[in-house]
């Protein structure tokens, strides 16, 4: 008679893709992320779901702008681990060099990726791979997943901006908007 062994935890959930190291690859790469998240139950809105987007958006960046070689593409693998409650993202590109976080300039426009990933990851670093290059990781909290809330100073109305093209909705007759006074 054969012992059931205990299993050790993995992540309940993965998945892998492989993208051309191109913006249009990157860009794909965010988009599938993006619904993967929906699927293990991170729709859009949650801080979940939009933290690790970001994360996964500057990371593949990085890969096309900084990791690329040549006829060489990227890959992106994200895991969902209930355990210790995580969303693991890497993403892995041939080039041999390290990224470098650095200090934009105010008015730069780059150079701010990992400042951001260091900012909204729990933890996130670097790691040799199979063949040439590396692999940059990072690890995002689940959290108990609401819709993200956005405190509007009081006085001010919470708007969001319609969409380029689209005319700004008018609120329907009788509705007030109530400012937010718990500061």
């Amino acid at each position: 008679m054969s012992v059931p062994r205990a299993q050790s935890p993995t992540p309940a959930r993965t998945f892998t893709q492989r993208f051309s190291a191109t913006r249009r690859g990157a860009r794909l790469a965010r988009l599938l992320a993006a619904h993967q998240l929906t699927e293990w139950g991170h729709p859009h809105g949650t801080e979940t779901h939009d933290t690790a987007v970001l994360v996964v958006a500057e990371l593949a960046a990085n890969a096309v702008l900084h990791g690329c070689v040549p006829g060489r593409d990227f890959s992106l693998s994200l895991a969902r681990d209930d355990v210790r409650g995580v969303i693991r993202i890497e993403v892995s590109d041939t080039h041999p060099g390290s990224p470098v976080p650095t200090a934009a300039a105010a008015d730069g426009e780059h150079g701010r990726g990992l400042t951001l990933v260091d900012a909204l990851a729990a933890h996130w670093g670097v790691t040799g791979r199979t063949g040439p290059g590396k692999t940059v990781w990072a690890e995002c909290a689940t959290a108990a997943d609401g819709p993200r809330s956005t405190r509007v100073p009081a006085g001010k109305e919470a708007v969001s901006a319609p969409p380029r093209g689209c005319p700004r909705p008018t609120p329907a007759p009788g509705l007030v908007s109530v400012p937010d006074t718990d500061v």
